[in-house]
């Protein structure tokens, strides 16, 4: 299904439309709808299950300017409105998460966020190693020298072979918005969150470190954490840990 948010295709699958109580899920950097339905198939049966396609990914259409996380968030909440849903069990994975964070600490949003789950969320900006420093010099200093070589025209090679995956995977303008978010620290907006928050993460995330995690936990007034065994799609490697706590903190 699709709805127009600002000139924005979203697209969004809906699962057991009869239900009274409301799961959103949102997934992380670079997936889609699909990636959840470890997720959906758990709670569909009890629950109206919406999931989203974020604006440039999976079948929704791109942005037609640089977002950053605010901007993600605002396109969720406007998503939120126009299906007019209230009392919102919103569950976000990796960057999903993070705007999550953003949603739920803001004070013009947070009404509408009954209960936050966090998988492997994003949101708190690590302080760069002396290693990851040098790695960042390198590149830049690798950019520079293709650039005099080859020229900006072919710089699409060179970050196809030196960048990260997700910025590898990343084009045009999902790419500047990538860059932008990346940036952008949300710790101090972990202290405003009132919902209830439950925080599912991988014991081998190494994306998200667990330490990001229990982070959260001690900024989050009313949360816990539920450490899996996995990495940093958690829900997949773990499925189990998910059923055996994700369901219970849903119905308490």
């Amino acid at each position: 299904m699709f709805i127009s948010i600002d000139d924005i295709d979203i697209n969004y699958s809906e699962f057991n439309s009869s239900a009274d109580k409301i799961i959103l899920l949102v997934h992380g950097w670079g997936a889609r709808i699909e990636s959840l339905k470890p997720i959906i198939n758990l709670l569909k049966h009890d629950y109206r299950v919406i999931a989203v396609d974020l604006p440039g990914h999976g079948h929704s259409s791109e942005p037609k300017r640089v977002f950053g996380t605010e901007d993600f968030s605002d396109i969720i909440v406007k998503f939120i409105n126009a299906l007019a849903l209230k009392d919102i069990n919103y569950i976000g994975h990796s960057f999903g998460g993070k705007c999550g964070i953003f949603i739920s600490s803001s004070d013009k949003y947070k009404s509408i966020i009954k209960k936050l789950v966090l998988i492997d969320a994003s949101g708190i900006k690590e302080d760069l190693s002396d290693k990851a420093k040098r790695k960042v010099k390198r590149f830049k200093m690798l950019k520079k020298i293709y650039t005099f070589f080859f020229g900006e025209k072919n710089l699409e090679k060179f970050y196809k072979r030196f960048g990260s995956e997700d910025y590898k995977n990343a084009n045009g303008i999902m790419r500047n918005c990538l860059v932008k978010i990346v940036n952008e620290d949300l710790t101090d907006n972990l202290s405003q969150i009132e919902a209830p928050t439950l925080l599912l993460w991988g014991e081998k995330d190494s994306d998200t470190p667990l330490w990001m995690g229990k982070m959260m936990k001690d900024k989050i007034k009313d949360s816990r954490l539920v450490v899996l065994d996995g990495g940093h799609y958690s829900y997949l490697d773990d499925i189990i840990g998910v059923r055996d706590n994700l369901p219970k903190f849903l119905e308490d």
